[in-house]
């Protein structure tokens, strides 16, 4: 990459300075390898140290290389979390210095693996509806929980109006447990969910409960995980304290597939049928439905060939220099195929905790479906350790600025 004294440049002089096209650039950004920014004339200008993180790394020698973060320093917080899950958010708040008081989970196979792996996790296997908060005491309450629909008629969108939905058993062991910080989490498709309308009942309800709230869509990718996911956080401080909410700044690199799955340790997964190997076998790395041959497109789509959309999912074969796309419960699903980049097979277990930044001693109990499922609908770990250090920086009331980004509406 010619030098530049710049920090910012705009599209025209990145082409130059890396002697590519217009169009690679913009097929970069479009990948999630690169951030676009807006300046204040509305032209898209990047950030130069990013480009040449990127230049360096198609060229083989800027590797960030594949980490599971840590901190040697523990905090003095303790942390509730429902829907605990295998324990991907869990890990990950551990690893920045939150302490686990108690853990949540209904599903009987996910309850195994976080007792097999962390035995001294004060972890109830139960439906969170039986569950009693009134006399536990932590800092923060954590929580993925799933998005059911509202009745929104004649109704006043409160905490009552969620009863009969799991927000409404997250809201309650706010309710009872009061915490300093609350911390939700959630697919990116819940923000415009009915209209906006889901999210807005669950805002207005952690205000009732006496929080100041703010959400943020998290690019897993830009934190240290080979993946792009994108979640979206929900942060809540409680008003009596005059904190200012923080959510993790993005990095200016990605890692990817090749460096997360380097050594990664042999495991069980699922194979092809003969058939469709025969069919996946045609398709390059990176590549997709559209890169096989014509004679074949139409017969392993189906239906889905008439259809619209890009379709882009289907046949797909990952590529060793990108994160990986988002990983589903199943890395077979043809309309979210997960190949791996080089083998004829889809990623196996092994594989997927890598790319999800769990460590490779943390063990899935249960059939190799359920490790998938396990693994799949987890928070990445490195995505949790930041989430955690901004908690903690906001329980603690001091912020590392250059590391964080901080909503507008403030105390």
């Amino acid at each position: 990459m010619k030098s530049s004294s710049k920090t910012h440049i705009s599209i025209s002089e990145a082409s130059e300075a890396l002697n590519v096209s217009l169009d690679t650039i913009r097929r970069w950004e479009k990948k999630g390898l690169i951030k676009a920014h807006r300046d204040a004339t509305g032209h898209r200008i990047f950030d130069a140290s990013e480009l040449q993180r990127l230049q360096e790394k198609i060229n083989g020698s800027g590797d960030v290389g594949y980490k599971v973060l840590k901190t040697k320093n523990k905090s003095k917080y303790k942390v509730v979390e429902l829907f605990a899950g295998a324990g991907g958010l869990a890990l990950g708040l551990e690893n920045a210095g939150l302490n686990a008081e108690l853990l949540v989970e209904i599903d009987k196979k996910a309850v195994e693996t976080l007792r097999t792996n962390r035995p001294k996790w004060n972890v109830i296997g139960d439906d969170i509806a039986n569950v009693d908060f009134k006399k536990i005491k932590a800092d923060v309450v954590a929580g993925g929980f799933p998005c059911q629909a509202f009745s929104y008629a004649g109704k006043r969108m409160g905490f009552e109006d969620t009863r009969g939905t799991l927000f409404f058993e997250f809201a309650r062991a706010i309710k009872e447990i009061n915490p300093k910080v609350v911390l939700g989490e959630n697919v990116k498709g819940l923000e415009k969910h009915d209209g906006g309308r889901t999210l807005a009942t669950m805002i207005s309800v952690l205000e009732e409960l006496g929080y100041r709230v703010a959400y943020r869509i998290l690019r897993a990718q830009y934190f240290d995980v080979a993946q792009k996911r994108e979640r979206l956080v929900i942060f809540g401080i409680r008003k009596d304290l005059k904190r200012k909410i923080a959510f993790p700044k993005e990095k200016n690199y990605t890692v990817s597939l090749r460096e997360a799955l380097r050594d990664v340790p042999k495991s069980t997964g699922q194979l092809y049928t003969a058939e469709k190997k025969k069919v996946m076998e045609k398709v390059p790395p990176g590549g997709y439905w559209r890169d096989l041959p014509q004679s074949i497109q139409q017969k392993y789509m189906g239906a889905s060939y008439f259809l619209g959309g890009g379709k882009t999912g289907m046949a797909r074969r990952l590529s060793w220099d990108e994160p990986s796309l988002t990983l589903t419960c199943n890395p077979a699903q043809k309309q979210t195929e997960r190949c791996h980049p080089l083998e004829t097979r889809p990623l196996n277990v092994r594989e997927y905790a890598r790319i999800q930044s769990f460590p490779d001693e943390w063990q899935f109990s249960g059939s190799t479906a359920s490790n998938y499922k396990q693994i799949g609908n987890a928070v990445p770990v490195n995505l949790g350790y930041h989430i955690g250090k901004a908690i903690i920086a906001m329980l603690d009331g001091k912020y590392d600025e250059a590391s964080m980004v901080f909503p507008q509406t403030q105390p």
